[in-house]
């Protein structure tokens, strides 16, 4: 249930054609498959694209345990572009949790297990549901 409309309320993620496969426990895991509207002008998949399933699957896995989570601070390191045809998976995992702050780590491959981006979250746990 949690999923479902987790991805129904997403708007941009639906925009962006993204499919969250699975969220629950503090994990999470989001796809994509590439188009030409995700690529940038070098035609490589744009950043921001990347970086929004990263962010989609951490939102997913943060908020899974029911506690409404904000994200506090993101980062991202890209470490081989992404191209048209390819499907990028994002898979979310808390790392630490303590009081009202969670610690989440997401690895996002391509269909061929290659990593594209390593992505690290920190959320505030607002304490509602």
């Amino acid at each position: 249930m949690f999923k479902e409309q987790f991805q129904q309320k997403d708007r941009l993620a639906n925009y962006l054609g993204m499919e969250l496969v699975a969220a629950e426990g503090g994990r999470a895991e989001a796809r994509m498959a590439v188009n030409s509207h995700h690529l940038n002008g070098a035609d490589v998949v744009h950043g921001g694209a990347i970086f929004s399933l990263a962010d989609f699957a951490f939102a997913a896995a943060s908020n899974s345990e029911g506690t409404l989570s904000l994200a506090i601070n993101c980062s991202i390191n890209f470490t081989k572009a992404g191209k048209e045809g390819d499907t990028l998976i994002a898979k979310a995992s808390k790392q630490s949790e303590s009081g009202k702050l969670g610690s989440y780590r997401v690895d996002v491959t391509n269909g061929s297990g290659e990593t594209v981006a390593l992505f690290q979250g920190s959320v505030y746990k607002k304490g509602q549901r």
